[in-house]
């Protein structure tokens, strides 16, 4: 913030000196600013370090600081910066009957990161109802939690958003997706595996759950015009977008089925578009419906629940590398006091039914100082420190009574896609 500070002090001054000038035209292009004293490439790499919310307001001061804030480099260079001890948590909200997006800036020095702002999004006319399918380098993706047909990729930060075409859509269909980005082949895919019966098939039936027999992966490159399908899946994965993003891969849990009861670890690589199976780890738990994928670090994360209350922290320090698998946190049983005289009577359907089967506690990240980020019954965020074992519940302004919490990489990035 100081360097900000010191700008914006530099471009104040410059101001005050051109309007004393006003009667001579021909000095002001002459005129400079301190900015223009320093090598651009300074310039970009003292701008990459700051929050995004102080880039944002950077960006309004006057046009030549609009140019640079727009510069693609200083996107790529702030991207690098921007680590996942250092989030943005993008929140969304579904009460009222519109949804509605929030976001906290962790990674602010000042006193707005106490403070929950709220984030337009220029789609809700068109999709009033919507869910969060993923984030990835400052973009978010959603999709009609309705119908879902229509998709969206958006920066909250820029306002830039982009309908994707539509898909082949099915009468009697279940969808996953997933979102993400390949560093090796610098693109952005967003998958969609469709779950489906013909309609001929009755829609009635014993099961506690409808069967869907019949399965197609549809994929969509940003910047290409239309989807492609990959044909069959072989896994049935658990209603809910990918959680992990790990090395260009998105990455599902399978559910148990009659003749494979155990659960799965599967990634899908969006190089070369292949579903692979992952080694799980020797905890016992992945073969109940107790878990749940993060990303801790860059590496593969599975919290595990165990009884009273308790969780583990798997990490997958080598990728695919089964024998890398190491409990690396205990955390104890833990209600926030805020919720201690709270019941789930007056939960929200909705979210109960997205939420992470139903778990109390949810993995986000590891902050900067080493603690563990929770999300508490989609009501709380609460930091864990691993080395005193102690609990803190964050408590900011304006948040809302219930919401699902997303960790985002606040950033100027867009992608320039042909029409």
């Amino acid at each position: 913030m100081c360097f900000l500070n010191l700008f914006l002090a530099m471009d104040s001054d410059d101001e005050r000196h051109a309007k004393r000038r006003k009667t001579k035209p021909e000095d002001d292009q002459q005129q400079t600013t301190g900015m223009e004293s320093l090598p651009h490439e300074i310039i970009v790499d003292i701008l990459s370090r700051l929050p995004i919310t102080s880039l944002v307001q950077f960006k309004f001061v006057c046009r030549g600081w609009r140019a640079l804030a727009q510069d693609p480099l200083l996107a790529d260079m702030h991207l690098s910066w921007k680590t996942e001890s250092n989030p943005c948590l993008i929140l969304h909200c579904d009460i009222p009957i519109r949804n509605q997006l929030y976001f906290v800036d962790l990674s602010a020095h000042n006193k707005d990161k106490e403070k929950v702002k709220r984030l337009y999004a220029p789609f809700q006319a068109a999709m009033p109802e919507f869910d969060v399918v993923g984030s990835c380098n400052g973009l978010l993706c959603f999709s009609d939690s309705l119908y879902n047909d229509a998709l969206y990729i958006y920066n909250p930060f820029t306002l830039d958003y982009k309908e994707l075409p539509k898909s082949r859509q099915y009468t009697d269909q279940e969808v996953v997706f997933g979102f993400g980005f390949h560093p090796k082949t610098k693109e952005y895919k967003v998958v969609k595996i469709v779950y489906y019966r013909n309609t001929s098939t009755s829609s009635y039936s014993r099961a506690r759950r409808i069967v869907y027999p019949q399965s197609e992966v549809q994929i969509f490159t940003l910047g290409s015009s239309a989807w492609r399908s990959l044909g069959k899946v072989s896994h049935q994965f658990v209603r809910r977008p990918s959680e992990a993003l790990v090395s260009g891969r998105l990455h599902w849990v399978s559910r148990p089925r009659r003749y494979y009861p155990a659960r799965r670890l599967m990634s899908f690589d969006l190089a070369d578009e292949q579903f692979r199976e992952v080694p799980k780890p020797d905890c016992g738990g992945l073969n109940r419906c107790n878990f749940h994928l993060s990303v801790l670090r860059g590496c593969l994360a599975a919290a595990v629940y165990g009884n009273y209350g308790k969780l583990e922290i798997w990490v997958m320090k080598d990728y695919n590398v089964k024998e890398s698998w190491i409990k690396e946190f205990s955390i104890g049983a833990y209600m926030p006091k805020c919720l201690k005289q709270n019941l789930d009577r007056d939960r929200p359907l909705k979210i109960w039914k997205t939420a992470s089967n139903g778990k109390v506690v949810r993995v986000l990240c590891l902050l900067e100082n080493g603690e563990i980020l929770l999300e508490y019954k989609n009501r709380v965020l609460v930091s864990y420190d691993p080395k005193k074992g102690k609990f803190r519940d964050l408590v900011f302004q304006g948040i809302p009574n219930w919401f699902q919490t997303v960790v985002h990489a606040g950033s100027f990035n867009w992608i320039n896609t042909p029409p």
